[in-house]
């Protein structure tokens, strides 16, 4: 399992087990399906913990069985003693420690009986543990590691241990729908701006629509980072679903304070039939962008000239994007876009590898196909004769431009 390849194809064949389980659950009592699905999920943590899962194959099956396993969970409830003691034993004492329980996924399934027990463990875990430690205390513990290394491993544990605590008691608030706790575990002392979009998801989880839209509003123009981005499109997303009266405000707010071309998509989408309307403004500050507005015409507007105009007339320094645009507006004019092909070849050949080489001899084919019959022809072709006598040292070079059928 040590092997990338071997991971990979066990981690496949754990994708069809729960596939299979999936399947038997239909058709069979959730109480036969359980133990076998916990058993398959007790043999996958064993091979994950030894396995290079740098695919996340593996990972993202065990993802699927948790899922699974809380809903046989509810479907089949055992009694609450022995649920709370392998939901605590798995995430406490499990065979690693990468991977979380949703609590509230199990409430069903604990009843209050077993809720009010869960969270007595909880409790005791947390007296057993002990608070944090201060900055002067974390300081203290980093230079004492350095002389004793046995440090690290009490250390990751308590932290671990620590870590676990916090993620159960943000998701015992959305399960109590304690409004209170949700902001207290959530928005922790307000200093990030995830966390203010983490109290609105939770909020919008339980219902809450008004307070989820005031905090991801928070957390929007919390900063300019690109946390407060992602936090846009939740207050877009959530204002659009509950308040579509306010959502062209909502979506030139955050177009302008980031004129990009999927905010100006946003705006595009609100105003609908009225975008004649808002189109001078939304170009105008997308021209300060050149990338953003040449995407926006190119992609979202499709509309080939203009970002054509736009590229040059606002000096477009994006050669990735320049090469979109010129296979795009190739269909357009054919011959205007001979230079930007041209560009590239060179680029290309700035690069001593066969990938290149071969990018390169596939660039000059087209551009030779491109130019057949004009009065461009010959002038590629003297391209060609002028790069082979440069690259006359690079076999490979030689053998990729005959292949493509250079001459």
């Amino acid at each position: 399992m040590h092997r990338w390849s071997a991971a990979n194809s066990y981690g496949h064949g754990v994708h069809q087990a729960v596939a299979l389980l999936r399947q038997a659950a239909q058709t069979l009592p959730a109480a036969d399906v359980l133990p076998v699905t916990q058993r398959a999920l007790a043999s996958a943590l064993k091979a994950i913990a030894r396995a290079d899962d740098s695919s996340g194959i593996i990972g993202d099956a065990i993802k699927d069985l948790l899922a699974l396993h809380a809903d046989l969970t509810n479907a089949a409830p055992p009694p609450p003693a022995r649920l709370v003691a392998w939901l605590i034993d798995f995430q406490f004492d499990g065979v690693v420690d990468y991977f979380t329980l949703d609590p509230a996924a199990y409430g069903p399934a604990l009843g209050d009986r077993g809720m009010a027990l869960y969270k007595t463990k909880l409790a005791e875990i947390a007296a057993s543990v002990g608070p944090a430690p201060t900055e002067a205390e974390e300081h203290a513990y980093w230079l004492q590691r350095t002389a004793d290394p046995s440090l690290w491993d009490q250390q990751a544990g308590l932290r671990h241990a620590r870590f676990v605590l916090e993620w159960n008691a943000r998701r015992l608030a959305v399960w109590d729908r304690d409004l209170d706790a949700i902001i207290a575990t959530h928005a922790r002392d307000r200093k990030v701006a995830a966390w203010l979009e983490d109290t609105a998801k939770a909020f919008a989880e339980i219902g809450e629509t008004a307070l989820a839209i005031d905090w991801a509003r928070q957390a929007t123009f919390f900063d300019r980072g690109h946390q407060s981005v992602n936090a846009a499109r939740l207050w877009c997303r959530l204002v659009s679903e509950h308040r579509p009266g306010e959502e062209l405000a909502a979506r030139l707010a955050v177009f302008d304070r980031w004129p990009t071309a999927t905010h100006a998509d946003g705006v595009r989408r609100a105003v609908g039939e009225a975008w004649p309307d808002h189109r001078g403004h939304v170009m105008d500050a997308l021209r300060q962008r050149p990338g953003e507005a040449v995407s926006f015409a190119l992609h979202t507007l499709d509309d080939v000239r203009l970002a054509w105009d736009l590229a040059h007339s606002l000096g477009l320094d994006e050669p990735g994007l320049w090469g979109t645009l010129a296979d795009r507006y190739e269909k357009v004019d054919p011959l205007a876009v001979v230079p930007l092909h041209t560009r590239q070849v060179l680029d290309h050949l700035e690069y001593a590898d066969a990938q290149h080489y071969r990018a390169a001899a596939r660039k000059l084919a087209h551009l030779r196909a491109l130019t057949r019959g004009t009065e461009m022809a010959d002038g590629i072709d003297a391209l060609v004769a002028d790069l082979r006598d440069a690259h006359r040292r690079r076999p490979r070079l030689q053998q990729e431009f005959t292949r493509a059928g250079l001459p």
